[in-house]
């Protein structure tokens, strides 16, 4: 669900918050479209249902491929990664499959809308409850994991020492190069980031890792690639955010101004701090 909301994100037609939502409407769609499908209830309905939903996606995908991008759109979520061409591919196989069972005629009980409402009910109820957005869970509440004192001496000395970073507006990220929240994060980060013209060189990934891990971390994440420092004292950096990857510290003349971690990115707040 992650990566698919940043996907739906990425395309800026929604915010943040927005997009965490869509993105479950879109997966609850799905799943009242297959179950009609595997019971024959409202065929017809279910039908078309469907060959709309692919319509639309191979819209999205041929806007997607005119700009250029080459990304999966995470409709497998982790199992297959399809590029536009390949998801193209995919829709246009299913839409003639689909053509082989339209006049499949559907299960006739005058039940069928109480199933249909239960359909829409039951997937409702299980997405929102394996996967609640991350603006309604107490997750979203602002931690407190930076150790103040540490970070500011972590600033004042060597390697940081000499990036100004308590200069106007600059954000720090403690990334793990090994961690999938850090990535995601990164990601949602780099989007905001071009969304609102907020100067790249402002921008600091604080590195727990080695070099080959900062490249797969790019190449993995899709983020933008800012100044990046691989701070070479694993046991200050831990302490100095309690172990808790990522972080992600914006700083106004050295004060922190906000702080958070991959669940509860605020994008106002955000916005609001990008504003120069």
């Amino acid at each position: 669900m992650d990566k698919f909301e940043i996907y739906i994100y990425s395309y800026h037609f929604f915010s943040l918050n927005a997009s965490f939502i869509v993105a479950r409407l879109t997966i609850i769609l799905e799943l009242v479209l297959g179950i009609g499908l595997i019971s024959h209830c409202l065929h017809k309905l279910m039908w078309w249902g469907s060959m709309a939903m692919l319509g639309a996606y191979t819209l999205l995908l041929i806007y997607a491929m005119a700009n250029g991008r080459t990304d999966s759109c995470h409709c497998f979520g982790d199992v297959l990664q399809f590029d536009p061409k390949q998801s193209l591919i995919k829709n246009g196989v299913l839409m003639l499959l689909f053509l082989l069972i339209y006049k499949m005629e559907g299960w006739k009980t005058p039940f069928r809308w109480l199933i249909l409402c239960l359909a829409v009910m039951v997937s409702s109820i299980a997405v929102f409850v394996i996967s609640p957005p991350d603006n309604y869970t107490s997750a979203y509440a602002p931690e407190q994991s930076l150790q103040m004192e540490l970070f500011n001496e972590m600033l004042d000395d060597a390697p940081l020492d000499s990036l100004d970073l308590r200069e106007g507006k600059q954000v720090v990220c403690f990334f793990s190069t090994g961690c999938k929240y850090c990535q995601l994060a990164a990601r949602k980060l780099s989007l905001i980031q071009q969304f609102y013209d907020f100067p790249a060189d402002r921008i600091t990934y604080l590195f727990m890792g080695n070099e080959e891990g900062i490249a797969q971390f790019y190449e993995e994440s899709g983020s933008a690639q800012y100044r990046d420092v691989l701070f070479p004292d694993v046991v200050r950096l831990l302490k100095a955010i309690n172990g808790n990857f990522p972080t992600l510290v914006f700083l106004e003349d050295g004060e922190v101004v906000h702080e958070y971690g991959f669940r509860n990115m605020n994008e106002v707040e955000i916005q609001a701090f990008m504003v120069i």
